[in-house]
């Protein structure tokens, strides 16, 4: 079939996808970052002070995703968007609201269970199971709503903040997802997989076995696969979160270098749709071996970056690597680990990159605080990487021998 034909046939539960990735947005880091500057002076707080909150807030989700993830092996993921949309937009009223550092913790909680955690899961996991033959398709056309939101909410967020007070935005908000979540029951009202079919069809990994998450846990390939998850999540989510901090020590303003994102966005898109060909042709062993390569370079050259031009091109790097994460991991767990039990597995590798979403702006706030800038943190960080991709390519060079012959 065709890109347009595929894209004709299932555009409903593509169109699903994306939207789903979109909503996360309020969630995630890009967005609730550009607010950094008015929370800390609105509470008196430190960078390592609400890197702490944040830190603390966005643990307690990795913590509630590893129950929650795993119910998307039970119920349907129209039912659970039914609960998330108003969990999340409930949230970013609380955040308009909230009166002090102490209930900063839970607003953050809840933002990053709702959003990153939650509709991120909804999103990879419904593309992992309704689509075998063209998962990495799939899941690069419905991450380009995630791709939206970052081009489009941050920018927006920054230019509105000039004439709006910050608390208002988040009350505009939780009316955009609460008008997300009509058109999503509607693309939604025949699910293209029903869980009955779900689970009766499942995709073998490794062995030709439908892996359970206990099986997973205590196999090595996972332990292997742990700095994977947690670099990206803990490194580039701290690139965003130090955002105002990091344009600050450089001397570009805010708005300028926030304006970098469509760029980011562009590229992030390129290799999204480049890695998911890759993935339906090649399957995903080779591209896990490789995909943290750019963000090393990426970090590198955003710590020798002088210019906006510099930092463009940094960020360029930073997002062929993130692009690739938007559909490598979800499906990486299906070819290895099957898909009968993909829910309850993805939610716990989900944890990990949420907890690493956590620390990474705790301790790069704990060592702003101690005098170490984030610039000055940069090359440790591209080392880190580096690191993750030689565990990953230990982990791999066994593993991938056992996977089920290709028909």
């Amino acid at each position: 079939m065709s890109f347009f034909g595929f894209l004709r046939s299932n555009a409903p539960f593509l169109l699903a996808g994306a939207l789903l990735s979109f909503s996360s947005s309020f969630g995630q880091t890009f967005f609730i970052s550009v607010f950094a500057g008015e929370i800390m002076g609105t509470f008196g707080l430190s960078d390592g002070q609400w890197g702490l909150i944040y830190t603390v807030g966005t643990t307690l989700s990795a913590l509630a995703m590893v129950w929650a993830g795993a119910l998307t092996d039970r119920y349907r993921v129209r039912a659970l968007a039914n609960i998330v949309g108003p969990g999340l937009a409930l949230s970013c009223l609380a955040m308009a609201a909230v009166p002090g550092p102490v209930l900063l913790v839970f607003v953050i909680f809840a933002l990053r269970l709702f959003g990153q955690g939650l509709f991120s899961h909804l999103s990879v996991v419904a593309m992992a199971r309704w689509f075998i033959g063209r998962r990495g398709m799939a899941l690069s056309i419905s991450s380009l709503g995630f791709a939206l939101g970052q081009a489009v909410l941050p920018v927006g967020a920054a230019a509105a903040l000039l004439t709006m007070n910050w608390r208002w935005l988040w009350v505009v908000a939780a009316g955009l997802i609460l008008a997300a979540l009509p058109v999503l029951a509607l693309l939604l009202r025949n699910e293209r997989t029903p869980q009955s079919v779900a689970s009766s069809a499942p995709m073998a990994g490794m062995d030709n076995h439908h892996w359970s998450r206990a099986e997973v846990l205590r196999h090595p390939l996972f332990w292997f696969s742990i700095p994977v998850l947690l670099g990206p999540a803990a490194w580039g989510t701290s690139l965003f979160f130090q955002q105002v901090h990091f344009a600050a020590i450089k001397g570009w303003a805010l708005v300028d270098y926030v304006a970098l994102m469509p760029v980011f966005t562009t590229l992030a898109i390129i290799s999204t749709f480049t890695t998911g060909a890759l993935i339906d042709r090649f399957g995903t062993a080779r591209l896990m071996m490789l995909f943290m390569l750019p963000f090393a370079f990426g970090f590198l050259l955003l710590w020798q970056a002088e210019s906006l031009h510099m930092a463009a091109a940094g960020l360029g790097m930073v997002a062929l690597g993130v692009g690739a994460q938007a559909t490598l991991p979800g499906s990486y767990w299906a070819e290895f680990f099957g898909t009968r039990h993909i829910g309850a597995i993805k939610a716990a590798a989900g944890a990990i990159m949420v907890f690493g979403s956590a620390i990474g702006p705790g301790i790069s706030g704990w060592l702003i605080d101690a005098g170490y800038n984030f610039e000055e943190q940069l090359p440790w960080i591209a080392a880190y990487f580096v690191f993750a991709a030689v565990s990953i390519t230990i982990g791999l060079t066994a593993a991938r021998k056992r996977l089920p012959a290709t028909p």
